[in-house]
């Protein structure tokens, strides 16, 4: 069906794309990428000889625009963002828009960056007996956080946590997050997870402004924070022998 597919192109690799998503740029006769982040490599899924856009250099209404010409012409569009477009893709405008022009619509999920990062770091955020919980967020920029959101204040539960779009502002971010997380707390920044040029810094709250200023990474990276990254944990009932569940029994030992 002719229709616009917001497609989350994943983190950085190619190869990392779902095959859903994949198969929409190939069928599409239009792309509109953020090019400031999309690597250009999974274009070359189209199989069409695809009119491309980037994003980076138009405004809302022009990319609005751009959908709605060509799904009046019959054409399919897929509306291409980096990692997830759920997070910090400012899909929900664009849907709305959409919606108030009677326009059909999909969303195919992608890998987040954060995700990525963990995969780089090969580490998983709930580890039991450390923490079940992680906290997605960021530092005000451009966009404001509501007051609710303080970093600080997310601190307080020391959950295992992702931090966007805030790397320029690492020392910032180290001294919101030392008002409740130890000093020594474990942290891990990475610069372009799963790209080629990937970098990673491992290192505890109190150096890591140092070394990530020393280092020169100011944008594309990921603040992965919490006990998660090096610490000790409990064994996952899930798979404890003595543990039973819907499709196994166990010892009971």
């Amino acid at each position: 069906m002719k229709q616009v597919y917001f497609v989350g192109a994943g983190p950085g690799d190619p190869d990392l794309i779902t095959i859903k998503g994949a198969k929409c740029i190939e069928i599409a006769d239009v792309i509109i990428y953020a090019g400031s982040l999309v690597n250009p490599e999974v274009l070359k899924f189209n199989k069409k000889n695809a009119t491309i856009y980037n994003s980076a250099k138009m405004s809302l209404e022009e990319v609005l625009t751009v959908m709605k010409e060509g799904t009046q012409k019959g054409q399919t569009i897929a509306r291409v963002h980096t990692g997830d477009p759920s997070i910090y893709g400012a899909i929900q405008e664009q849907m709305d828009a959409l919606e108030e022009m009677n326009i059909l619509y999909e969303v195919i999920p992608g890998v987040s960056s954060f995700t990525a990062a963990a995969a780089s770091i090969k580490r998983e955020f709930t580890l039991p007996g450390v923490t079940q919980t992680v906290i997605c967020t960021r530092l005000a920029g451009r966009t404001a956080v509501p007051d609710k959101e303080k970093l600080e204040d997310l601190a307080k539960h020391r959950a295992s946590m992702a931090i966007f779009l805030s790397v320029g502002m690492i020392e910032e971010v180290a001294e919101q997050l030392m008002t409740h997380y130890p000093v020594d707390t474990p942290v891990a920044v990475v610069k372009k997870a799963s790209w080629p040029d990937e970098e990673i810094v491992l290192t505890n709250l109190e150096k890591v402004a140092e070394i990530v200023k020393r280092q020169g990474i100011h944008k594309t990276a990921q603040i992965l924070v919490g006990d998660f990254i090096a610490t000790d944990y409990e064994k996952s009932k899930l798979y404890d022998k003595a543990f039973s569940h819907e499709y196994r029994k166990g010892t009971g030992v």
